[in-house]
């Protein structure tokens, strides 16, 4: 009996040993939290713009110009933030990234001037550059490639999420204690998390949480796992050839569109529901988090759309493809707010629109299905660069539309067409969705 009683309890042990472990999930998490906190300190100033632009004599071409400063620096950095990456891995990348981001996300609170917020703005793109290539290359680390497009939907989740809640929060902040507080509060926050990042990210091969039937299954699923690079040296060749494949440019151009839609939402929407349509400040800030909400299912529905079908046996590029493209086309709707007046309707089009481009944002796991493993990092920085020119591109062109016709018609309308343009580089430039620089 106690002989049939220990062979009991050995099976049990071994079946519990041959099960997977959940730590990516745990790092996942991490992801969210951290993702949410960097758009919340790059959108900010969306919230705060009404007020600022009152107190401090702003006109529209002026605020266009200061909302681009933060993209001027992280689409520049994104390079060296992705070489800064590979160098040092993603621990280390997060804890001096978030921490700076943060820091100069609290000195906002004190700008006065054009010049001062101006390098501040600098300063946080230049802080921020690293985050997306280190989620991507994380995801690329700990998951197989059925489960990478579902994470990345939810890291990139967190976008929106923050946004969704935290928006009326924002506005209640600025009605409050004025516009300073905002970047107080938010500042702080993401100082408290970059620690809280280093102490509990490990990469797979030195995690103590993951069991070897986790990393086989990350292993086995074409993920980097065990082979997760933290020290590649930066070459001018290994940029060469990341530039040097169409897929990779059809993926810079859809993203840089997609981006185009995100940023209009991160930096000119509450103006555009204050200003435009004449909405009261904090029922802007209730209805402004309708579409973040919206934003935030849709990505959901692509990483699971994508995913699913992998799943069913469709191939990597319809997979990928079919949710990016599908989003694309229908953020073009976004023109159809120029012929409405009804609040209800303005923000149904606007949320339809949001979705659509939270729907089409899981780009990020195509990065990681087509670099090269040691180049993750660096192709993440490329694809970033690009994708972020829409940072720079974007509010200023939409600072000029409204300063030189006095309406945003002209905006949305140009909103659109950048839409359009995401969609037909994924259907004719991209091709084949496959590993570049190995044999597949």
């Amino acid at each position: 009996m106690n002989t049939l009683e220990s062979r009991n309890v050995n099976l049990k042990t071994n079946s519990l040993a041959s099960k997977p472990t959940r730590a990516r999930h745990v790092v996942l998490l991490l992801l969210f939290v951290v993702t949410a906190i960097n758009y919340l300190d790059r959108t900010n100033m969306a919230v705060a713009a009404p007020a600022m632009r009152a107190e401090l004599g702003f006109d529209a071409a002026t605020m266009g110009l200061l909302f681009s400063a933060f993209g001027w620096t992280y689409a520049f950095m994104q390079i060296p933030g992705g070489a800064f990456l590979d160098r040092v891995g993603p621990r280390v990348a997060y804890l001096w990234s978030c921490g700076l981001w943060s820091f100069f996300t609290l000195l906002m609170g004190f700008g006065k001037s054009f010049t001062s917020l101006f390098g501040l703005r600098l300063a946080i793109g230049f802080a921020e550059a690293p985050a997306f290539p280190t989620n991507s290359r994380v995801v690329a680390s700990w998951f197989p490639k059925e489960e990478r497009a579902m994470a990345t939907a939810v890291y990139t989740a967190g976008e929106y999420v923050g946004l969704a809640f935290l928006t009326p929060v924002l506005f209640w902040l600025l009605a409050t204690w004025g516009w300073p507080s905002i970047f107080y509060i938010t500042g702080v926050i993401g100082i408290a998390f970059s620690f809280v990042w280093y102490f509990y990210y490990r990469d797979p091969k030195d995690s103590k949480s993951v069991n070897q039937a986790e990393l086989d299954l990350i292993r086995e699923g074409g993920g980097l796992g065990e082979t997760a690079r933290k020290t590649e040296k930066f070459r001018w060749s290994d940029l060469r050839t990341l530039t040097s494949y169409r897929q990779l440019w059809g993926i810079y151009i859809g993203q840089f569109a997609t981006a185009s839609t995100l940023y209009f939402f991160l930096t000119w929407f509450p103006t555009y529901l204050v200003t435009e349509k004449q909405m009261p400040m904090l029922k802007a800030g209730f209805y402004a988090s309708v579409p973040y909400i919206a934003a935030f299912i849709g990505v959901l529905i692509g990483g699971y759309w994508s995913d699913t079908m992998l799943k069913k046996g469709y191939s990597l590029s319809a997979a990928r493809k079919v949710p990016i493209v599908t989003g694309g086309l229908l953020s073009t709707c976004i023109v159809l707010a120029n012929y409405s007046n009804d609040f209800n309707i303005i923000i149904s089009i606007m949320s339809v629109a949001f979705f659509a481009q939270g729907m089409a944002a899981i780009g990020w796991v195509v990065v990681g299905d087509v670099a090269p493993p040691k180049l993750v990092g660096l192709a993440g920085g490329v694809f970033n660069f690009c994708a972020n020119m829409s940072g720079i591109i974007t509010p200023i062109a939409i600072g000029f539309i409204v300063q030189a016709t006095g309406s945003f018609t002209g905006a949305l309308v140009f909103m659109s067409f950048i839409a359009l343009l995401g969609a037909f580089s994924y259907l004719f430039i991209v091709g084949e969705i496959k590993r570049v620089g190995i044999e597949n």
